[in-house]
């Protein structure tokens, strides 16, 4: 076997790149040598640092102000870095909000929240990526195995967000077929970030390879459906959980 295909000449945007998986991300793609901009909303510092990361193996990083629940700042955020690099090729939509809550008492302002930044956000990023794509690209969607299984009470309208986000792949993947475009979602398990630091011992358990994934692992796998080799793979969720819904 020769060489992993890299991503040499290539340019990928990653919606929420700044920390956690979606800094993984970003740093696996420019090690494999895309240029990349990355989207933070609240992180500068550590979205600055995550780009400093991708220099150092390098390749060209810029960083970009945009919330994902804005329609607008997403749009921008793709002209951006077309503007900056004169093309795009990867697409990586790692932004989304949690907000727990049981249905009874779930306020309907989250719930909006939680639609607007995890469904609508992801429909828009691919919207006005689209065009710009080169034949032959690449979008991946980071969703969750919780559109699988729930497991845990208060997670009724995130795993619905991540379920829609499913659905919409499949769809979109039909849509973009004959340019060439692969379409697919990522859906990690528990995995170790700053955001499930506080959940570690009660989700250990329910995990058969008795820990949580980590970052790199998840953006290893985004890595190959970026790569050449991944050509034939669209439409798809693929589970990174460590067995979790087995």
């Amino acid at each position: 076997m020769g060489k992993e295909p890299r991503l040499t000449d290539k340019v990928a945007l990653v919606f929420g790149g700044s920390r956690g998986i979606g800094a993984a991300i970003v740093k696996q793609l420019a090690a494999d040598g895309a240029s990349v901009a990355l989207t933070y909303v609240k992180s500068p510092d550590k979205a600055a640092e995550t780009a400093r990361a991708a220099e150092a193996l390098g390749v060209s990083a810029i960083i970009i102000k945009a919330d994902s629940a804005d329609p607008e700042a997403v749009r921008d955020a793709v002209a951006q870095t077309v503007a900056r690099f004169g093309r795009l090729d990867v697409l990586v939509v790692n932004a989304g909000i949690l907000i727990r809550g049981a249905v009874d008492t779930f306020a309907l302002e989250d719930f909006d929240r939680m639609l607007a930044t995890n469904v609508r956000g992801v429909f828009v990023a691919i919207q006005a990526s689209a065009p710009h794509l080169t034949d032959g690209g690449r979008i991946i969607v980071i969703g969750s195995n919780t559109a699988v299984r729930t497991a845990f009470p208060g997670s009724s309208v995130y795993s619905m967000t991540k379920g829609a986000i499913a659905s919409l792949v499949r769809g979109v993947a039909i849509d973009l077929a004959p340019r060439g475009i692969t379409v697919n979602n990522v859906q990690p398990g528990p995995t170790a970030t700053d955001m499930t630091a506080g959940h570690v011992e009660m989700v250990k358990p329910l995990v058969p390879l008795g820990r949580m994934g980590e970052p790199d692992e998840v953006a290893g796998l985004v890595a190959y459906l970026a790569s050449a080799r991944a050509g034939f793979i669209t439409g798809s969720s693929l589970t990174i959980d460590g067995g979790y819904i087995a």
